[in-house]
């Protein structure tokens, strides 16, 4: 799905949706380069929940959680092994939705072997619109 950037609402809605249909307790794996929308997703996202958490960026915390309900994860330049060793990975056990910035393949097999309802949100910059592909 192809859209500009002020119908993100459109993306928000369809994400919404499919983590309903998991009890609103899963993990949303984001991938995209630098500046590609994660963190503007989760923000949108947190909102239409009707949140009024502030929503940043968790580059150098790690994690944020908003409302004791969606929890926030940046992993970028963490290596799987680091997400383990720092005691992250128990924090999926909390429910909610979970939304990991950065997740490679590893991590999604990792959580997928264990049992975690996953949905990877892949989001490509194209100009002043973003590529939106959903892999459940």
């Amino acid at each position: 799905m192809i859209l500009a950037l002020d119908e993100i609402d459109k993306i928000v809605k369809k994400v919404s949706s499919l983590t309903s249909k998991k009890n609103n307790d899963c993990v949303v794996i984001l991938r995209g380069d630098l500046a590609s929308g994660k963190t503007t997703f989760v923000k949108h996202f947190v909102k239409d929940l009707g949140l009024d958490d502030e929503v940043t960026s968790p580059t150098f915390s790690l994690q944020s959680i908003y409302s004791d309900k969606v929890f926030h994860y940046d992993v970028y330049n963490k290596s799987l092994e680091d997400f383990i060793s720092l005691g992250l990975l128990e924090e999926f056990e909390k429910a909610g939705i979970h939304f990991v910035e950065w997740g490679d393949e590893r991590l999604e097999k990792l959580l997928k072997s264990y049992g975690f309802e996953v949905l990877v949100l892949n989001i490509k910059k194209e100009d002043d619109k973003r590529q939106y592909i959903i892999n459940e």
